[in-house]
């Protein structure tokens, strides 16, 4: 039997939290009303659908600091994610008419436009606060066994990271209802620092150091911080070291990665590293029955995959919610390619030359977008009624027209990497990695490029990025003269693209102030760092001052 189902546009729902202990505010975008008709068959079935999922310890005693990851915005919309991606040249929302204005605080961060009421600056810096209260509460508490202690100060201490990395100038209060002292950069730089070493349980990172009394433990929960989820954060902490007004710690962040791929049991997901298929359409032969490699490290049912060693647990079965990249990503007829159970938004696309960075035979470019024309379920064409361009078969163009006021609807290959399952939730299940092997193998690589003060390129820094574009089935570089920084940084996007790297990952490689797409003007320096929130400042009674430029 066939049904034609109609579907109406979701309102996306914005929360701004204006105080940590205050109200919030909803807004919604334009309501464009709109019918989608697709053909749905109701006698199929699709094996795997309900992943389930590890709930990680969702009932241990340290839960509630690691559901802040989720709160955060770590893959969701006006937080974390936004901050990192919209920011940089790898993603974009452009305005469709009426829809995806919202008060122009999208097009401010593509074009580095923004200011302290910006509502994504304001939400980053009140969610995280919020994070770093949850753990504060779960500290002096009293009731942690050293090894909970340790993951909390580990966590708090990468809470403190994303603060510093977003805003420079903070404070670090480590006790709840307690106000502090506004610091620099560099006093938060220590701070972390500290904590993570006294969490990891030495002194000093060293290639010889002695980890085997640490009371974070080396137990395989990705869920959880073990010795080698805090070593990444700290590895990264040390790679952006100088970004925050530090000397520079490369060997200390090569030694760190170093450690944990020698130590750690954790494999690169390549040949052999499989999944089901959970988007599967039986009748569209090009959909494969399992994702394999690269794409299946970022799969609905990746739970458990051998390259994670930190994660965020994200089950919207479970009640693990937040991850939205699909209604935030894909156009509205979308639905019916993956039949999920609300229409997407159709907002978040991939800049036309990103888009064209990969290799020909690159897998990370198949496997991280969504482009060309649609295919229901049963392999016809998906169909946009309300097509702005003409053509009413929906077909995803890397090319985009503008940036506003009426960027065409159709325009932009779509973030896939994070993919979609068949009937799946505005919640996805997709666990989103915030240490993974590929990125301590990279860690390390420009780590030891860095060493001596500039950039040169070894044959065990060509030996390791060789290693990311192999898996990938990409060219390897031949030389290490093909290896620039700037190639370093290109390929960086390639292999972490959509995991709210890029902006810190620009400002590290001196980029963040270049000019892409409709981002025409050069970045001051001052805006490396964002704006302290118009809210909290007002808050503060004189305890906050603005950033210098702003």
């Amino acid at each position: 039997m066939m049904i034609n189902i109609k579907f109406k546009k979701m309102n996306k729902l914005h929360i701004y939290i204006l105080t940590l202990s205050s109200f919030a505010f909803i807004f919604s975008c334009t309501d464009v009303d709109e019918v989608l008709v697709g053909d749905i068959t109701t006698d199929v079935a699709v094996e795997g659908v309900s992943t389930g999922g590890s709930s990680g310890g969702s009932a241990d005693a340290v839960a509630s600091a690691y559901s802040q990851l989720r709160s955060t915005g770590t893959a969701g919309h006006t937080n974390w994610y936004s901050a990192q991606e919209l920011t940089s040249d790898e993603m974009v929302v452009t305005t469709k008419g009426g829809d995806w204005y919202d008060g122009g605080w999208l097009i401010d961060f593509h074009q580095h436009n923004y200011q302290a009421v910006n509502p994504s600056v304001n939400n980053n810096w009140n969610s995280h606060y919020a994070a770093v209260n949850a753990t504060n509460e779960l500290i002096s508490g009293g009731t942690l066994d050293a090894n909970g202690v340790a993951q909390v100060r580990a966590l708090r201490a990468y809470y403190f990271w994303r603060l510093m990395d977003l805003y420079g100038n903070i404070k670090l209060p480590t006790t709840p209802g307690t106000d502090v002292a506004q610091g620099s950069a560099l006093d938060a730089f220590n701070f972390i620092e500290s904590e993570l070493l006294s969490a990891i349980g030495v002194p000093a990172i060293t290639a010889g150091m002695d980890l085997s009394q640490s009371a974070l433990g080396t137990a395989p929960n990705t869920y959880r911080i073990n010795i080698y989820g805090a070593l990444g954060i700290l590895s990264w902490v040390y790679l952006n070291a100088e970004t925050y007004g530090a000397a520079a710690h490369y060997q200390e962040a090569h030694d760190a990665a170093d450690y944990i791929i020698n130590n750690g049991g954790y494999e690169l997901c390549g040949v052999g590293c499989k999944v089901a298929n959970l988007g599967k359409r039986p009748a569209v032969a090009e959909d494969p029955a399992e994702l394999e490699g690269f794409a299946a490290v970022f799969a609905p049912n990746n739970n458990g995959n051998k390259e994670h060693i930190f994660v965020v647990n994200y089950d919207g079965e479970e009640g693990n919610t937040g991850m939205n990249l699909s209604v935030m990503s894909l156009h509205y007829s979308s639905q019916l390619t993956w039949n999920f159970d609300a229409q997407p938004w159709n907002g978040y696309s991939t800049l036309e030359a990103f888009y064209n960075s990969f290799d020909a035979n690159d897998a990370r470019q198949k496997a991280s977008f969504i482009a060309g024309k649609q295919k229901n379920y049963n392999g016809g064409d998906v169909l946009d009624y309300a097509t702005d361009d003409g053509d009413p078969i929906l077909d995803y163009t890397p090319a985009i027209n503008e940036i506003y006021p009426d960027g065409l609807r159709q325009a932009g290959a779509r973030p896939g990497k994070f993919s979609y399952k068949q009937f799946g939730r505005i919640d996805m299940n997709n666990d989103f990695p915030i240490v993974r092997l590929g990125w301590v193998i990279m860690n390390r690589a420009e780590a030891a490029a860095r060493l001596g003060g500039g950039w040169s390129v070894s044959a065990a820094v060509l030996s390791d990025v060789n290693q990311i574009r192999n898996r990938a089935n990409a060219n390897p570089y031949a030389s290490a003269a093909e290896l620039t920084e700037s190639e370093f940084l290109a390929e960086r996007g390639r292999e972490f693209f959509g995991e709210a790297l890029r902006r810190t990952d620009l400002i590290r490689f001196d980029a963040y102030k270049n000019t892409w797409w409709e981002k025409t003007q050069v970045t001051p320096a001052y805006k490396n760092i964002m704006p302290i929130p118009f809210t909290a400042i007002q808050a503060a009674n004189g305890t906050l001052v603005q950033n210098p430029g702003y």
